[in-house]
């Protein structure tokens, strides 16, 4: 069965190549088929986060100084009393191409993929977004373009010795007490995949803190989903809600037991 992508495209452009055109049955069985190699993908994925929970960690001696909303803040307070950091290198400066009205295109598809960072937060996790542009600047950028992550001034080598002066790049650092560590780096292709949640955590020390994940001993965990709530309603401290607890327990035995089956 032809569709109409077979046709001549507009413009003079090549007929698009398509699939098959197939009955419900077939279509997922196709499905199915697909998914075997998805979530070995996704059990992969799983396997990676659990190996860069276990990189090496390099110890942060040199000082930094930034240009926040309220003033100069150092390395360690960009963390919020935070044990992690995620400090993502955008390009908003003169000299890049848009300034002085916009950042860098990628840098604001990235900025513009962030997801609130209240969830970030309840994991002990704060995500700073870093410039060479003045404050005054990026806070009239922010309004612009309804951005409302951190986002900060760089003000001495911070970009150039964490890889990140010449290209945009997302560095992540631990604090224990007053000592800093970068645990994490990734750049280009890397971070196209940054944004959500989810994806953020796993290029953390601790990962998404859940029990079900392979981490070294000793390492935070809680029950899996029981940390979930609505960005405005994070409470510190406060005890996973009793009927969210009642139907997320419900909903994972009932994925557990749908997987267990081969049935997804």
């Amino acid at each position: 069965m032809m569709t109409s992508a077979d046709n001549a495209g507009n413009n003079g452009q090549a007929a698009m190549q398509t699939p098959p055109v197939v009955s419900p049955q077939d279509w997922e069985a196709a499905r199915q088929q697909l998914l075997v190699k998805e979530k070995a993908h996704t059990r992969a994925r799983d396997a990676l986060a659990a190996e860069r929970r276990r990189m090496p960690w390099m110890e942060v001696t040199k000082t930094y100084a930034f240009e926040g909303p309220g003033g100069k803040v150092s390395l360690h307070d960009l963390f919020q009393d935070r044990r992690q950091l995620i400090v993502y290198r955008a390009f908003f400066e003169p000299g890049v191409f848009g300034w002085p009205d916009h950042a860098c295109r990628g840098c604001s598809m990235v900025a513009d993929q962030v997801a609130h960072v209240a969830h970030l937060n309840a994991r002990d996790t704060t995500l700073v977004f870093a410039s060479r542009a003045p404050q005054a600047d990026i806070s009239r950028l922010k309004q612009r373009m309804g951005w409302t992550m951190p986002w900060v001034t760089v003000t001495d080598s911070f970009d150039a010795d964490f890889g990140v002066d010449e290209w945009h790049g997302t560095n992540v650092f631990f604090r224990d007490g007053d000592r800093i560590f970068r645990t994490y780096f990734v750049k280009s292709r890397g971070d196209e995949q940054m944004g959500g949640t989810w994806n953020y955590l796993d290029i953390t020390p601790l990962g998404r803190q859940e029990v079900w994940e392979d981490s070294p001993k000793g390492y935070p965990q809680t029950p899996t989903y029981k940390w979930w709530n609505w960005h405005d309603s994070y409470t510190e401290g406060a005890a996973p809600d009793k009927r969210w607890v009642e139907i997320s327990t419900a909903g994972e035995k009932a994925f557990r037991e749908e997987a267990a089956e081969g049935r997804d």
